[in-house]
């Protein structure tokens, strides 16, 4: 494993402020309406209670201490009293449902980024890691929840209780009022100032946790590899060096917010110092009262409490606009490979033939080198045919094609007579079956394994394709039979068992065109004896298309086409081409040497 891996970022959209992230966000919270009206009520409720009990600490003062009347003094509690149950049971009402808006949007956003994930090419995903994309859609979201279900209702709470703050001040005393509004600019400009730092850190700090995600990912993916190279040492200093960084670039990013929040806070309370110190000799002049005082200081502590508050909720609002940025470039992105406006119906039912008309094609991660050069193949219906030549040559290219997974830069591909770039690739792929070398096996059960491709077919029809494949015997063995888990891509089976559940899958979903990579050859005799009879049996009435890796394997085949450098090189039975091929006949003469058998006799 590389120190570093490249990275091709995905397209990048116009920077957020902080309203186009709420906007985006609102969205997504439309379909909740109700949820927001609860809330939002109670938030006006609580804010205006926490206003209103300024005016009882007013009443309390006045009427019941100064005025040394009991009776106002208990009216004046039992009201002040009244008033904090009243802020409690709103306040109760707001966190639920800012909380559960928070955890509904998060889930919706994660939902439509992953849905959005699966309609991408596996282009796509050679320009990006992995890792990366991972954290986007689980770190990135969360901080979204966090603005959502928190910040957000804070930040509408505060700005209420500001502007009510300020009301209620102005009420009490115009002159002192006049003097906060002084302050105001001296607080706004740090806000605006860090902020910016803010917003640029808090999605570089996003970025390098991508990157520490990244490196996790493909280290335990390939621990085998890890340890069997003794690459410990060399894993745990590169991780070491992504997560400091990571550390090093949110350190900055809290000492920006840091400093934001101390210099609103120094500014807000030196301003409160200052208002009590003039209202107190206005107190002492007889040109104030106590309670005024006393409420005046409260709403300019709940004011300058709002300021704060605010400016801690920008820190969250600009972290969520560097999450929001990332997690909008993928779902900018759009699938190359995409249903037509006017897609072309497929002959039904399908005849299964597959053709290559002059095909050039590069991959986007090689642009200059093309893996099919002016290729051409046709296979007909119920046809055989086998895919022969040097490793890179370009047979897997030609399956990535049929399965369109890519278009070709020239030429057309053709599935049942149809330019599959005017066909649904959803309905192209239902004509097709799969079966790889390397055959995947989902951290699942055997019936979830085996009919993933037909997840409704019963468990009769399971096990009915498991004997087919010659699975059956190994699967009654396990503990739990067909309900058995089998690991972390099949980690409790054998190579040759992965590959006969693969068969069965294929098996299971009957399609009349099957696309075989050579299925044995990692396998020992007896397992790939075993394989070969369930692939006798998956072949038999379907048209064929296989990577041959063993020519020993193919050699009965209606045809064997020859592939060298992207170019197809020659066609034909295994007895023509040890004939017309030198490149056959050689790869022939090195792989039956070994046996004692002749190309000839072969």
């Amino acid at each position: 494993m590389s120190a570093s891996s490249a990275n091709v970022a995905p397209p990048s959209i116009a920077p957020l402020t902080a309203l186009k992230t709420l906007r985006r966000i609102g969205a997504y919270l439309r379909p909740y309406r109700r949820q927001v009206v609860f809330a939002a009520i109670a938030l006006v409720v609580a804010a205006s209670a926490v206003l209103a009990v300024g005016q009882g600490l007013k009443a309390v003062i006045d009427h019941g201490f100064s005025g040394q009347d009991a009776a106002a003094l208990d009216r004046a509690l039992v009201l002040m009293l009244s008033v904090v149950v009243v802020m409690a049971v709103a306040t109760y009402v707001r966190f639920y449902f800012v909380s559960w808006l928070g955890e509904r949007v998060t889930a919706d956003l994660r939902r439509d980024v992953f849905a959005h994930l699966l309609r991408l090419p596996p282009g796509f995903f050679e320009m990006i890691r992995t890792g990366d994309v991972i954290s986007r859609l689980i770190n990135d979201t969360a901080m979204l929840d966090t603005v959502i279900g928190s910040s957000a209702s804070m930040a509408v709470r505060n700005l209420l209780l500001l502007v009510g703050g300020f009301v209620m001040l102005a009420l009490t005393s115009g002159k002192l009022t006049l003097l906060v509004l002084l302050g105001v600019p001296a607080v706004v400009m740090p806000i605006i100032l860090f902020g910016r730092r803010v917003r640029r850190l808090a999605r570089a700090s996003q970025e390098r946790i991508g990157d520490v995600g990244a490196y996790l990912d493909e280290a335990l993916h390939e621990i085998r590899t890890v340890q069997a190279y003794g690459h410990e040492e060399e894993d745990r200093h590169h991780f070491f060096t992504r997560v400091e960084s990571a550390f090093n670039t949110a350190r900055e990013r809290i000492r920006q917010r840091a400093l934001l929040v101390a210099a609103v806070m120094l500014l807000v309370f030196g301003a409160v110092g200052i208002i009590l110190w003039i209202g107190g000799h206005d107190v002492v002049a007889g040109r104030l009262s106590p309670g005024q005082l006393s409420a005046f200081v409260f709403y300019a502590v709940i004011v300058a409490g709002a300021v704060g508050t605010i400016s801690e909720v920008i820190g969250d609002v600009q972290r969520a606009a560097g999450a929001t940025e990332r997690l909008f470039e993928l779902l900018a992105v759009q699938p190359e490979i995409d249903v037509p406006a006017a897609p072309v119906i497929q002959p039904r039912p399908s005849p299964g033939t597959m053709a290559l008309e002059d095909v050039t094609f590069r991959y986007p991660s090689r642009p200059d080198a093309a893996a099919l050069d002016r290729f051409s193949l046709t296979v007909g219906s119920g046809q055989k045919v086998a895919l022969v030549g040097p490793s890179g040559a370009g047979k897997t290219t030609v399956f990535q094609l049929l399965l369109r997974f890519y278009d070709p830069q020239a030429g057309a591909v053709r599935v049942d007579g149809v330019d599959i770039r005017r066909a649904d690739p959803h309905l192209v792929r239902e004509r097709i079956a799969l079966v790889p070398q390397d055959p995947v096996i989902f951290a699942a059960s055997v019936l979830e394994n085996v009919r993933y491709g037909r997840p409704q077919a019963t468990e009769a029809e399971v096990r009915a394709a498991c004997e087919a494949a010659h699975a059956a015997e190994f699967v009654e063995r396990l503990p739990e039979g067909y309900g058995s888990f089998l690991g972390e891509r099949g980690a409790r089976l054998s190579g040759g068992q992965r590959q006969r559940l693969a068969i069965a899958r294929a098996i299971l979903v009957d399609r009349p065109i099957l696309l075989l990579d050579e299925a044995t050859s990692a396998l020992d005799a007896e397992s790939e004896r075993a394989v070969q009879q369930a692939l006798q049996r998956l072949m038999a009435g379907r048209t064929v298309l296989m990577i041959a890796h063993r020519l020993a394997t193919v050699r009965h085949a209606d045809r064997i086409a020859v592939i060298d450098a992207g170019r197809l090189v020659a066609i034909g039975t295994h007895a023509e081409l040890l004939q017309r091929s030198p490149l056959y006949a050689r790869l022939a003469a090195l792989q039956f040497m070994d046996s004692g058998v002749s190309g000839a006799a072969a």
